[in-house]
């Protein structure tokens, strides 16, 4: 058994998790990180992140002020008030101690939602390369950060179950090498992702096919956190939505095609169709909304990207890794055709319906009705274009999962609430194993990133003051 006094337990060594353990360290208590995998350099979201700090796809440095009015137009003010502000009040204060970390970050483009990028920047080059890379660095340098301050990372601990006393959390049960485990705690930090590599999860809450979603992750999201706190009677929200991306549908079996190229700017310039020729969701709210609606079809490897050669030479090749030439060049096949019917020939779909939708689609954007369009179609950050230039191209597509929305419901502390609406003494959650801010009827997104980093730090902090901590040196 292990013991300690003002013992905080990290379960996940992600963002989330080790910028809690990191920060509490700094406030003077014993951190211990409880990590699933036993490498060094285990695999995990944080570690293959693309690097990006944003808050609602904006600038993560704005004040306050504007950065909630960004939450609030990404969820349709659909998200919990509390985390709206907390992340907004919050997340340039998260960067600013990572950078007092030793963290780098660069500019990495010239639109808003790259102002705060990791360096080393993400490789821009066909499949996984994360070592040496932004995330990975993060992860280390959070990592020796901890371990200076006494804290260390438990590799290979797998944890089973939330140990309570008297209402409160006071450990974790974890497998370690084939044995169980017990984790005294004076705190407990859940920060061990979301439940997208959970197919009986993710078969539950967000699509009814999970063989046909691609796992657009590290694999190693597994609910574990979720599970634990529901069943000491934790309340869960929001668990029917995901973050992630539209991409070829060939991503299934060839890695060169995940996690990049996507294809989410040839959709929001176009439209998507299933196999029956019509349109099933609005392109306007873009590639999180889209691959959503992917995702809860019968069949998620049905739908069919079109556009034409305006789109297709503007935005599908604007972006980063566009499909335009991208998805050629790593072996994928596009079709293109002088006109809809021939497009839709090759790519199998009924020609009469297709030429319809089409039409439908050029007609109402020609009018200025799109908004009534079944489904709508709307023009906000993806404004729409008319589908009349040849050549036309088409791309079978499918739904890449990054990480699940929703789940633990936290306050603006991290505190776990439970379904009474109160916090759960001892026991806070950070990052993707929470729910409350993301997601909602828009697939609202906020960052993965930002949310990760600013509830992590809000997580130490609130356990520190609960257990009369001092700050051996104040945040930044």
């Amino acid at each position: 058994m292990q013991t300690g006094s003002n013992r905080v337990v990290v379960i996940g060594g992600g963002l989330a998790g080790m910028v809690a353990a990191a920060r509490a360290t700094e406030l003077g208590l014993k951190a211990v990180v409880l990590e699933a995998g036993s490498d060094a350099d285990y695999i995990c979201n944080s570690r293959m992140t693309g690097g990006i700090f944003h808050v609602a796809m904006n600038n993560i440095l704005v004040e306050p002020e504007e950065a909630r009015a960004n939450i609030l137009v990404a969820t349709g003010g659909h998200s919990d008030g509390r985390l709206v502000d907390a992340l907004a009040g919050n997340a340039r204060r998260a960067v600013d101690w990572l950078r007092s970390q030793g963290i780098r970050f660069i500019r990495g483009g010239p639109t808003p939602e790259f102002s705060t990028v990791l360096a080393p920047p993400m490789l821009q080059q066909f499949g996984l390369h994360w070592r040496g890379r932004g995330g990975d660095v993060l992860l280390r340098t959070l990592a020796e950060r901890m371990a200076a301050g006494g804290g260390k990372i438990v590799r290979g601990a797998r944890a089973s179950s939330l140990r309570m006393a008297n209402r409160r959390c006071v450990g974790v049960e974890a497998e370690c090498d084939g044995r169980l485990t017990t984790f005294d705690a004076d705190a407990v930090v859940i920060a061990d992702g979301g439940f997208q590599a959970n197919p009986d999860l993710v078969g539950e809450h967000i699509s009814p096919a999970p063989d046909k979603v691609l796992q657009r992750n590290a694999k190693t999201g597994r609910g574990d956190g979720l599970r634990m706190a529901a069943e000491i009677g934790a309340k869960l929200v929001g668990l029917s939505g995901f973050y992630g991306h539209v991409l070829h549908r060939d991503a299934m079996f060839n890695d060169r095609l995940w996690p990049h190229p996507m294809v989410d700017s040839m959709a929001a310039s176009g439209m998507i169709v299933g196999n029956d020729g019509c349109r099933f969701t609005d392109e306007g709210l873009g590639g999180v909304s889209i691959a959503n609606a992917i995702a809860r079809l019968l069949d998620p490897l049905s739908t069919v990207v079109i556009c034409d050669d305006a789109a297709w030479q503007g935005p599908a090749k604007a972006a980063v890794l566009a499909p335009n030439p991208n998805l050629s060049r790593a072996g994928a096949f596009v079709t293109t055709a002088s006109d809809i019917s021939g497009l839709a020939e090759t790519m199998g779909l009924p020609s009469a319906t297709l030429v319809a939708t089409v039409g439908a689609y050029n007609k109402a954007f020609a009018d200025g009705s799109l908004d009534r369009l079944e489904p709508p179609r709307s023009s906000g950050r993806w404004p729409a274009s008319s589908i009349i230039q040849p050549p036309f191209h088409a791309v079978p597509v499918c739904a890449g999962m990054t990480y699940t929305m929703g789940g633990i419901a936290i306050d603006d502390r991290a505190r776990v609430i439970d379904s009474d609406g109160l916090p759960i003494p001892g026991l806070y959650a950070a990052g993707a194993t929470t729910g409350g801010l993301e997601g909602g009827p828009l697939t609202g997104y906020t960052g993965g990133l930002s949310k990760a980093s600013t509830f992590g730090l809000l997580a130490a902090e609130a356990a520190a003051e609960a257990l009369g901590a001092q700050s051996q040196r104040a945040a930044s």
